[in-house]
């Protein structure tokens, strides 16, 4: 099962990669609000809920758990990549623009996260 949960997270980060692209090209992630990251961290919460709902009740596969659960969702969303935007941001006296990433990234991804499973 470990090369479920493998290729899954391959696929996982592969797609943080190129969503984290798309959405931040052009922007100094440095010294703007990190959407890149925020939208790939609420998406993949809003996933993971919706997968953990659908395991719980049985509705999908213990292999197919792990690989969109575990390895895709825990690849594609970045809890380190926060941490660092974070640090950053207090680095460059962006305090106020730090306190809404934090802030707004737990509420909101907690609420995607009830909504993904609730749905």
């Amino acid at each position: 099962m470990i090369w479920v949960i493998g290729i899954g997270g391959s696929l996982g980060g592969a797609a943080r990669f190129i969503v984290g692209n798309l959405i931040s090209k052009g922007a100094q992630k440095s010294h703007t609000f990190p959407m890149g990251t925020w939208i790939i961290n609420i998406t993949g919460s809003f996933l993971l809920g919706l997968i953990t709902h659908l395991h719980l009740s049985n509705h999908i596969s213990e292999w197919l758990w792990l690989f969109g659960g575990v390895g895709f969702c825990g690849a594609f969303t970045t809890f380190s990549t926060f941490g660092n935007e974070t640090i950053t941001l207090i680095q460059l006296n962006k305090i106020k623009l730090a306190t809404i990433y934090v802030v707004t990234s737990i509420v909101v991804g907690i609420i995607s996260a009830m909504i993904g499973f609730y749905i």
